[in-house]
């Protein structure tokens, strides 16, 4: 059995629809490489914005220690 692509110029031409297939597959593999990297910088990001309210709700609760030692 032969191969279908005799040298590395026809396997990059894939009979033609390599102009389609070569940026389909690049455009494919960018996407499966920037999303869990996107996905976990916006999970640090909720992470913060979570922290943060905590510290300010905290901030604005009277201390309970503040109350028993109140006149």
């Amino acid at each position: 059995m032969t191969p279908y692509w005799n040298d590395f110029a026809a396997f990059l031409a894939m009979g033609g629809y390599g102009p389609y297939v070569w940026p389909s597959l690049g455009l494919t593999a960018l996407i499966l490489l920037l999303e869990p990297l996107l996905l976990a910088r916006r999970r640090r990001q909720l992470l913060h914005q979570l922290r943060r309210r905590q510290r300010i709700d905290a901030a604005q609760q009277p201390h309970p220690l503040a109350e028993a030692t109140a006149p």
